[in-house]
């Protein structure tokens, strides 16, 4: 983990307080995590219950599952932290996806490990609106593009 973060809340934590549980749960960590941006990734399993219809005998991570990722990882995980002082003890925020523009340049295939980077461009009024973009092992960019959300706490 990143030696300039956790000193309030850790990966774990916010994780743990994430409103999703399997099989909609899109992260594995968090690699690091300050007010600013996040970084954190996950890994599609083989057996991912969309990989069945999508496509068949050719299965590839549709794109709205590669955005409810960068959701998860870029607005959610980082809204949580940046309200992690309004929290009561285990209350899990409400956190309503607002908008967002996608673009898409490579495919994701079942097994690959994703990392999405995600920063702040504004948080007001609970508002938080992220530049996020999808990196593969390689490095090479999967999508990019803007998500904004409300947090409720």
């Amino acid at each position: 983990m990143g030696e300039n973060i956790w000193y309030k809340m850790k990966a774990s934590e916010i994780i743990a307080l994430l409103p999703y549980q399997r099989p909609f749960l899109f992260v594995d960590d968090i690699d690091s995590i300050t007010e600013n941006k996040i970084i954190g990734h996950y890994t599609f399993k083989n057996d991912e219950f969309f990989y069945e219809g999508h496509f068949k005998d050719n299965p590839i991570t549709p794109g709205v599952i590669l955005t409810e990722c960068m959701a998860q990882i870029g607005l959610v995980c980082l809204g949580i932290y940046l309200v992690k002082d309004e929290l009561k003890k285990s209350q899990k925020p409400q956190i309503v996806l607002t908008s967002h523009q996608m673009d898409f340049y490579l495919p994701v295939l079942p097994g690959e490990k994703v990392q999405v980077h995600s920063e702040k461009e504004v948080f007001r009024f609970n508002k938080l609106k992220c530049n996020v973009k999808m990196l593969n092992e390689d490095g090479d960019l999967v999508a990019r593009g803007l998500i904004s959300g409300m947090l409720n706490v």
